[in-house]
């Protein structure tokens, strides 16, 4: 099953997306070049050849640039290829695209959901590792404290912050040495 891919302008810069007769295989954010997302494609996936979209891959680029743009698409209908991907990371990709826009979980509550109590750090890494960027929407998955600093793993200089800005969601800026040292406590009271 051979696989090819495109690059598309977005409201955010040029992305690249991955596909083969089975579905998306990667989506990639833009890199601070556009030769530099191509780079990152070509190592992924060096047999790919670039190719004009089929239907399929047009309606995920058309949801894509809707939600780059802070509008609304729906691309749970969206065909992924899984093809080597972990069961677990299936698991987590499967919950990520159940979190509606606006709304964020953590990697604690992803791991409830795929009843792996205890594994914020698997979820983290799955996440991590996330290929189909925007259609499995793991900028929405939040270490606990709902902090978002981590760039996107396809996405080059792609914040997570910057991505839930555009769907009008306002996680914590960032993790202080102040949040590390000293757990959130309930105030004392006065005597």
């Amino acid at each position: 099953m051979g696989r090819n891919y495109a690059i598309f302008d977005t409201g955010i810069g040029r992305c690249g997306i991955a596909w083969s007769e089975a579905g998306i295989v990667s989506v990639q954010l833009p890199e601070t070049r556009e030769i530099e997302t191509r780079r990152r494609l070509y190592r992924l996936y060096p047999e790919a050849r670039e190719q004009r979209p089929p239907v399929m891959v047009e309606i995920a680029i058309e949801g894509i640039c809707t939600q780059l743009r802070g509008g609304t698409a729906d691309l749970s209908d969206v065909p992924l290829d899984m093809t080597g991907i972990p069961v677990f990371d299936q698991r987590v990709y499967a919950s990520a695209r159940t979190i509606p826009r606006g709304e964020t979980r953590t990697y604690d509550e992803i791991a409830d959901l795929v009843r792996r109590r205890g594994g914020q750090y698997s979820v983290a890494q799955a996440i991590g590792r996330n290929p189909f960027m925007i259609i499995v929407p793991c900028h929405r998955v939040l270490e606990t404290g709902h902090y978002a600093d981590k760039n996107s793993p396809f996405g080059g200089t792609i914040s997570k912050r910057h991505l839930l800005s555009l769907e009008g969601t306002r996680p914590i800026a960032s993790k202080t040495l102040f949040d590390v040292l000293l757990p959130v406590a309930p105030p004392r009271p006065l005597t």
